[in-house]
């Protein structure tokens, strides 16, 4: 069982760093994950830390704009959360509108995420990581 005041802390927690990828703060996201934080992605089962984790998402709000996550839904329990989601962007260099349902477990200890595990559809995370097309070389 979380006390009502545990539940409230975890969920600011949860608000803070979902809602800086948004604002493209990804210093917040950053200072939202502890010094050690791990962070483990189903689809390559690569466990990464925050200094990864920050230039990725650096990456992708270059390339993609009007970044939301839609569809929260957040569960808490002791020590931790569960977030679903459709996480939904612009791609800048054609302006393909993109959806990537994901869901994240997160382990929060002193106010800060200590854990990350991911699960994406590669698929449909492909969209996000593409580029601009790159001219000829002459």
């Amino acid at each position: 069982m979380v006390s009502a005041n545990e539940e409230s802390a975890i969920r600011e927690v949860a608000n803070r760093f979902f809602n800086a990828i948004e604002n493209a703060d990804i210093d917040t996201v950053y200072n939202t994950m502890a010094p050690t934080c791990e962070i483990w992605h189903n689809y390559d089962e690569i466990v990464v830390d925050r200094e990864f984790t920050r230039r990725v998402l650096g990456g992708m709000v270059q390339r993609i704009g009007n970044v939301k996550y839609s569809d929260r839904r957040i569960v808490v329990y002791p020590g931790g959360f569960c977030q679903q989601h459709v996480l939904q962007g612009t791609r800048k260099f054609d302006g393909e509108e993109l959806r990537l349902p994901a869901a994240l477990f997160c382990k929060v200890e002193n106010g800060q995420i200590t854990r990350i595990d991911e699960y994406i559809d590669t698929a449909q995370q492909a969209e996000f990581k593409k580029t601009a097309p790159q001219p000829p070389r002459i």
